[in-house]
């Protein structure tokens, strides 16, 4: 297996991706675990060019899932290249079928989530991990090791696809918080 490529851009595949809404919860969508897709499918690209599109136009966003655009697939886009708590980034990319296979050094965090709006969460992450998923188009094997915040949005975004979110990994009431809106 091959590091990922630092930057999955799907028009060069001639795809052009669409903005879509995202879920909130309760919807079961988000509940439910994503079947594996097949990474070739044109479908598959189209969904990945989605994500990226609604991504790149969602303020602060650093990953998104297929579930939380109504989509049960085993597909989602992290970039966390802009954000002020990234130690290292592999810039933007599209996973599918992604599997953590080595996670090491947990600590805490707080994490938000566009499907849960109001709410953010104390949870505990893997600070170190090594995941193992398929490039959408060419579906390459590839083998991502990363560490602190870039690892914090892999593990999040396959939750979301394994039908979690951050509120199912809390500790408890305590580690929920009021999310705050700064004007």
């Amino acid at each position: 297996m091959t590091e990922p490529i630092s930057v999955w851009k799907p028009e060069l595949l001639g795809v052009d991706g669409r903005v879509l809404p995202v879920i909130t919860a309760p919807s079961n969508v988000l509940s439910t675990a994503a079947p594996q897709v097949d990474p070739a499918d044109p479908e598959t690209i189209q969904l990945a060019a989605d994500l990226v599109a609604t991504m790149r136009v969602s303020p602060g966003c650093v990953g998104l899932a297929a579930p939380q655009i109504g989509v049960g697939a085993q597909v989602f886009v992290v970039d966390v290249s802009q954000h002020p708590k990234t130690a290292t980034s592999h810039g933007m990319f599209a996973l599918c079928n992604a599997r953590v296979v080595e996670a090491s050094r947990w600590r805490p965090g707080r994490e938000g989530c566009m499907s849960v709006p109001d709410l953010t969460g104390d949870v505990r992450r893997a600070s170190r991990l090594a995941v193992e998923a398929v490039l959408p188009g060419s579906g390459e094997e590839v083998r991502l090791v990363t560490d602190a915040f870039e690892a914090r949005a892999l593990q999040h975004e396959i939750d979301h696809c394994a039908g979690k979110l951050f509120l199912d990994r809390v500790a408890g009431a305590h580690a929920v918080h009021q999310r705050k809106v700064y004007l």
